[in-house]
């Protein structure tokens, strides 16, 4: 379809996480940063936690969530939690499915300045059938993507051939930004999940310096590069895609689990042209009714009550995925400003209003999901209410998660090994597992046992 808007993709908002209730968000980067700020009596810290792609840098003030502050000005990167580093700005900018790695921009991985010597003993997976994985079962094929806590490569396994991204992640880094504690809760969701519309881990391990993860390959391209060329997509495209994402927010929140991160950037397309959500860097199980607290997620994407800083759960999903689907129809989200304290604004307050060329049955669930009270808020009482929509009435569920029901859209890759939709910035660089150099954190590492339990091998390799 043709662009709706004579637009160069927005330039979107920092992603934001903020521990508690209380502090201000202070954003001071060429990149965009999370920030983790924790409040303590009359002290507040303010701690950069987590990098995104590496844009052109633009300026905007990303206020804290009570929207009275107006910290220093930062860069509109968005996509925090993508080791992918890739420009939203160029053509070839799909990454795979584990391009993201919650990364701090202060650290950097350059494997140009870094040597090739061992760096310590693994860990070995010790499964029920006595199999065991270290990298050593890997044989690097091609960098697919770079952050600040690691990088992601395309790797083969050497005993039969699959293909996996193994995202190698800094124990430094994590422990530096405090992201012990996110980077542990992905690897348990991802491993407690299994879905047709989700990533999968296959295993992860470590060794003293290093965490690696053995993900799906992905290769159809994100959904963000997708819609930045298209502009918009056609009604009928846009919910093959709704259906498949609130399939696997439905099996998400059967178990408890807020994703919190719902945007065009952690959707990636396979290689037939079906979604796969990845970076799981900000979901959480939620243990009590009280809900969480947490102020989380990336402006565009907010729900009201995240804002409002009254406790959110698993109905923030649903305002996330009524933003996405009106940016997928018209090239935009509903409430967004390049000024991030008016966007908040709108989101709090702003009139919702939709094109004409959308149909009455999209409309209706736009303004379902899109409303701003929780309790009358679509999908409040369980994905079957969202399924049971009019918008959805031609979709047969089951048939949907075989993956038997037409794609509007195919990416053109030859293969599931194909790396041609990934930036070329990637591909071209050498693969390598590069040593961590001695730092002021390496005693830490070796005393810390925050990683204790982050080994896994999935259920269906042990039965292989």
């Amino acid at each position: 379809m043709g662009k709706a808007f004579s637009k160069e993709k927005k330039n979107k908002g920092s992603k934001v996480t903020k521990g508690g209730k209380g502090g201000k968000n202070e954003n001071t980067s060429n990149d965009s940063l999370s920030v983790a700020t924790t409040t303590n009596g009359n002290n507040t810290q303010t701690t950069a936690v987590t990098s995104e792609k590496n844009q052109s840098p633009n300026t905007s003030p990303v206020p804290s969530p009570d929207l009275t502050s107006t910290p220093n000005n930062t860069s509109n990167n968005n996509n925090q939690i993508n080791t992918s580093g890739t420009n939203n700005n160029t053509t070839n900018n799909s990454t795979s499915s584990s391009l993201k790695d919650n990364g701090a921009t202060e650290v950097s991985l350059d494997s140009s300045n870094m040597g090739e010597e061992d760096e310590g003993p693994e860990e070995i997976i010790f499964s029920k059938n006595k199999q065991s994985v270290t990298k050593d079962d890997f044989e690097l094929l091609t960098v697919i993507g770079k952050g600040s806590f690691g990088k992601v490569m395309q790797v083969k396994k050497k005993d039969d051939q699959k293909i996996y991204a193994m995202k190698v992640l800094r124990k430094d880094a994590i422990i530096a930004r405090k992201q012990v504690n996110h980077t542990k809760s992905e690897k348990t969701i991802l491993q407690c999940v299994s879905h047709p519309f989700i990533v999968n881990l296959h295993f992860a391990f470590q060794t003293r310096d290093k965490l690696y993860m053995i993900l799906d390959f992905v290769n159809g391209g994100e959904l963000f590069f997708h819609l930045k060329r298209e502009g918009r997509f056609s009604e009928p495209r846009v919910k093959l895609y709704a259906a498949e994402i609130v399939s696997a927010l439905d099996h998400l929140h059967k178990q408890d689990i807020v994703y919190r991160d719902l945007k065009p950037e952690n959707i990636l397309l396979d290689s037939e042209g079906h979604i796969c959500i990845t970076d799981f860097g900000l979901s959480k199980k939620i243990e009590t009714t009280d809900g969480t607290f947490t102020f989380c997620g990336t402006p565009e994407y907010l729900a009201p009550e995240v804002l409002n800083g009254h406790g959110h759960g698993c109905a923030v999903d649903w305002w996330s995925l009524g933003t996405l689907l009106y940016e997928m129809l018209t090239g935009l989200p509903p409430f967004y400003s390049q000024n991030v304290s008016m966007m908040y604004q709108k989101i709090l307050n702003g009139e919702l209003k939709i094109p004409s060329y959308i149909s009455p049955e999209a409309k209706s669930l736009l303004e379902g999901l899109l409303t701003r009270e929780v309790d009358k808020r679509l999908g409040t009482k369980g994905g079957n209410e969202v399924k049971q929509h009019p918008w959805f009435r031609n979709i047969d569920w089951d048939k949907l998660d075989r993956k038997e029901v037409e794609v509007h859209f195919k990416p053109k890759v030859k293969s599931g090994t194909d790396v041609s939709q990934i930036d070329p910035a990637f591909t071209q660089e050498r693969p390598m597992d590069s040593v961590v150099e001695g730092s002021t954190l390496g005693d830490a590492v070796n005393k810390d046992n925050s990683f204790e339990g982050f080994t896994y091998v999935a259920d269906s390799i042990l039965k292989v």
